[in-house]
């Protein structure tokens, strides 16, 4: 009997492979982090400026006169960016549903600091020029919304309301990541139009946060309704 060395099989051709599919993935959670990235630049900024003796102007005035509210908001709203995106990666929350809860044990009470701060910030600071009635109106209605969505998707999951909880997390997830889309419609407007007045700066930054619920609604119900309950 002789002795034959084994011939490498070669892989089945025509079985899609994992990578196209893998990639696919990843897509939607690298493009949120991409959107929150303008703004959490600049909430790197104004934490460099705060803590590094800047220059006081009247600009970043009243943020040295109270920091306590920009900081919280500052590191709520991106720690809240960062992981919720990871939540639209539906592969990794399947095989990874303890991590789902750890994250959102972290994603609830960031999001809230983040949402509330920004209700604070917009009560009580002077407001910069620019800024008027409306927008401020804008402010105040989208973060009690956003408020008010993440209260509805703890209280779901708690229920073991697993639609429900994806459904209010979105919308919350969708306002909180307004400032994003934000940047990308003012951008620009400001490079194409100039400097926007009072009322329609308002409606451009309240046009991001419409368009993001738009987008969220749209994702919540185009998922099959009969998709188990499960992450």
């Amino acid at each position: 009997m002789t002795n034959e060395s084994p011939i490498p099989q070669s892989p089945r051709s025509g079985r899609p492979t994992n990578t196209s599919s893998a990639r696919a993935n990843w897509l939607v959670p690298a493009a949120l982090i991409v959107l929150s990235a303008v703004p959490m630049a600049a909430g790197a900024v104004r934490l460099t400026e705060l803590t590094g003796g800047a220059e006081i102007t009247p600009a970043n005035a009243r943020f040295f006169a109270a920091p306590l509210p920009v900081v919280l908001h500052i590191v709520g709203v991106s720690l809240y960016s960062i992981l919720g995106a990871f939540q639209f990666a539906p592969r990794f929350r399947r095989r990874k549903s303890g991590w789902h809860r750890v994250a959102g044990r972290v994603v609830v009470p960031c999001g809230l600091v983040a949402a509330l701060s920004g209700l604070w910030m917009t009560l009580f600071y002077p407001r910069p020029v620019g800024d008027g009635d409306l927008l401020a109106g804008f402010r105040l209605v989208f973060g009690s919304a956003m408020v008010l969505a993440i209260v509805l998707g703890f209280a779901a999951i708690r229920r073991r309301d697993i639609a429900r909880h994806r459904a209010w997390m979105t919308r919350g997830y969708a306002i909180g990541l307004g400032a994003g889309t934000q940047a990308l419609i003012l951008g620009p407007w400001m490079v194409i139009v100039g400097t926007p007045g009072e009322i329609p700066r308002a409606l451009l930054v309240g046009a991001g946060w419409v368009i993001n619920l738009a987008v969220a609604e749209w994702i919540i119900r185009r998922r099959p309704a009969n998709r188990p309950g499960r992450y």
